[in-house]
């Protein structure tokens, strides 16, 4: 019934269309509603992440108006407005529900399997941040507060350190070394941060191949799953695309001798996102292009490793040193990635001309 009386708030005759659960899930309750000619995607949003839907909503409805006016025919994947013309729907128990067209033809991946892939999914990245160039990004809300921000994650993890057991202590301490080690990639973002050395722009700031919708041939169409869309640093949008693609091993892969950098893959997302922020980047950012990884990759390895001294208190653990084995995952991808840094910077050159 309550699902039924959300799709009569957005002209929906419930009697008309099937509704299943879609997708992973793994923050938003997410929904597919079928009807005979056509189907939507409808979601609840997760508020106890998303502590403000409206901001959501709002940040939203400003990048489809400014697509609408400047790029009409880009396929952005936007909310549909209610009866009453909101991009929300409150439902009796205080859920919010918001409603997107279905695209048809259209598939999601869940790992990187080749070059195209990667090549596809950061052109479509970098064209999402590239036609937003103009539009003014302090204008949009902060829809997760400190989302990216390395110096709070490292203020995080040694609060973590001066409470933890010292078992857990003694069980991470190679890593809270490692962590320790790796300290310049704080620096370094903190002197570009403030020197101000680079712009804030539109980023999407969760770029996991899951999040481009790819046609029958595995042509990237369109960037999906919005909520994290504010103002940010590119770095955010390209050191995620690395952190997630260049390794066939995911984060969870307990051996670490299967972590490694796929070079190719590298190439392919250089390519993919130059090809349209490649008019746009300024010098430095170009500069720091391969800092990109570095800065994300780092990024995660503390915050597993902090939420293992903080006995898995957010991510959750599946068996006993869960996420102390994410942190040693991470920390060798980190370690892989240094080490092709030479090899990068070749690549990257040949990817600017």
């Amino acid at each position: 019934m309550l699902l039924e009386d959300i799709l009569k708030n957005f002209g929906l005759n419930p009697a008309h269309y099937q509704v299943q659960p879609f997708g992973p899930g793994l923050i938003n309750h997410t929904y597919k509603v079928s009807g005979r000619d056509e189907a939507y995607i409808l979601q609840q949003i997760n508020t106890n992440v998303f502590k403000s839907p409206q901001a959501i909503a709002d940040n939203l409805s400003a990048i489809q108006k400014y697509f609408a006016r400047h790029y009409p025919d880009y396929l952005f994947a936007g909310p549909i407005p209610s009866v009453s013309g909101d991009f929300l729907v409150q439902s009796i128990g205080g859920d919010y529900y918001r409603l997107f067209p279905f695209i048809k033809n259209s598939h999601t991946v869940n790992y990187v399997s080749n070059a195209k892939e990667a090549f596809e999914a950061a052109k479509q990245f970098g064209r999402f941040t590239y036609l937003l160039n103009d539009f003014d990004a302090d204008s949009l809300k902060t829809t997760l507060s400190d989302f990216h921000n390395l110096p709070l994650r490292v203020e995080q993890f040694e609060t973590a350190l001066q409470k933890a057991n010292k078992e857990r202590l003694s069980q991470a301490l190679t890593e809270i070394n490692e962590i320790h080690r790796h300290r310049n990639i704080l620096e370094d973002y903190k002197n570009l941060i403030a020197n101000k050395e680079i712009p804030l722009r539109v980023i999407h700031h969760d770029t996991k191949i899951s999040n481009v919708l790819f046609d029958d041939q595995k042509n990237g169409l369109c960037v999906i799953d919005l909520d994290t869309v504010m103002p940010g640093y590119f770095f955010s949008d390209v050191g995620d695309m690395m952190r997630t693609y260049l390794s066939a091993a995911n984060e969870e892969e307990v051996d670490l001798s299967a972590i490694s950098i796929r070079e190719e893959i590298f190439n392919a997302v250089c390519k993919g996102y130059l090809s349209e922020m490649g008019r746009v980047l300024t010098a430095k950012e170009k500069q720091w292009f391969i800092y990109s990884g570095e800065f994300m990759i780092y990024m995660q390895a503390i915050r597993f490793l902090a939420d293992y001294l903080n006995n898995d208190s957010y991510y959750g653990a599946k068996y006993n040193g869960h996420n102390l084995n994410r942190a040693k995952n991470q920390l060798r991808l980190l370690n892989e990635y240094i080490a092709a840094k030479e090899k990068f910077k070749q690549l990257l050159a040949l990817a600017e001309k």
